[in-house]
C-alpha cells in the first residue's frame, strides 16, 4: 500500500511539473515529457496488466491538459507500454544505457504514432510541419532527463 502511494506521489509530481511549471520556464521543443519517461519506466520495470491501464490513464490525463484530441497520447502510450512489456522479459532492464536508448526511441515512436493518427483522423493539412522539427530535440531532452531519472530508486523496484 505504501509503495502504491509513493508511485502515485511520483506520478502527481511529474504531472504537476509537466503541466504547470515546465511550460512556463522552458521553450517548447526543450520541455521534457516526464509522462512518456514514466510510461517507458513502467513498461520496462513493471510488466503487469494494471500498469497498462495506468499508462492509458496517464495518456488520457496528458490529452486532457494538452488541448489536442482526446485519446491521442493514450493510444500511443498504450502501444509503447505493450511493446515494452513484451520485450521486458527478453532484455536486461537494469542497464542505464538501455533505459536512455529506449526513452529516445520511445519518444520518437510516440511522436510518429501521434503523427500517424493525426494524419488518418484529422482533416487539417500540414500537421507534420509542427511535429517533425521538434522530434529530435524532444527525444534528446527526454533521454537526458531519463539518464538523471534512472538514478532515483522508485517504489516499483522496492515492491519486487
Amino acid at each position: 500500500m505504501i509503495a502504491s502511494l509513493k508511485i502515485a506521489c511520483w506520478v502527481a509530481a511529474a504531472c504537476l511539473l509537466q503541466m504547470t511549471l515546465l511550460p512556463r520556464y522552458l521553450l517548447d521543443p526543450f520541455q521534457p515529457n516526464l509522462i512518456v519517461i514514466f510510461v517507458i519506466y513502467l513498461g520496462l520495470k513493471l510488466p503487469h496488466r494494471f500498469a497498462g491501464v495506468a499508462a492509458f490513464c496517464l495518456g488520457l490525463l496528458q490529452d486532457s491538459f494538452s488541448g489536442i484530441y482526446l485519446g491521442l497520447h493514450a493510444f500511443s502510450y498504450l502501444c509503447i507500454y505493450t511493446l515494452l512489456s513484451q520485450l521486458a522479459d527478453r532484455l536486461y532492464t537494469d542497464n542505464r544505457a538501455l533505459f536512455v536508448l529506449v526513452v529516445f526511441v520511445g519518444t520518437i515512436l510516440s511522436a510518429l504514432l501521434n503523427l500517424l493518427m493525426l494524419t488518418i483522423f484529422s482533416a487539417s493539412q500540414g500537421v507534420y510541419a509542427s511535429l517533425l522539427p521538434a522530434l529530435i530535440p524532444q527525444a534528446l531532452v527526454n533521454a537526458l532527463i531519463a539518464s538523471l531519472f534512472f538514478g532515483v530508486r522508485l517504489p516499483v523496484e522496492e515492491a519486487r
